[in-house]
């Protein structure tokens, strides 16, 4: 697997909310990421795909709710996601594919 290719699998795909639209008028990005990814990983990936200088990630997990699954009790996937704070003068569009 080639060093891209993993940094892919850190990053599954951009938020875009409410929230994390406010955090990017702070030059934040806010990206789902792997449950297992540390902060430097997150780091690396963000920096290698998007050609950017971060300054820090700060990151949390989302427990998953318990919801009805044809009429049985299931439980949603545990999410993290990493808030991204760029350096200044760096921005990622996230409207845009990659």
């Amino acid at each position: 697997m080639s060093a891209k290719a993993e940094h892919y699998d850190v990053t599954r795909k951009p938020v875009i909310t409410e929230k994390a639209t406010m955090a990017s008028e702070a030059n934040a990005v806010v990206f789902e990421v792997a449950i297992d990814a540390n902060k430097p990983q997150i780091k690396q990936a963000v920096e290698t795909l998007f050609n950017v200088k971060v300054k820090a990630v700060n990151t949390t997990i989302t427990k998953g709710k318990v919801k009805r699954f044809r009429g049985q009790l299931r439980r949603r996937k545990d999410v993290k996601k990493a808030y991204v704070t760029l350096e200044e003068g760096n921005a990622i569009d996230v409207t845009t594919g990659l």
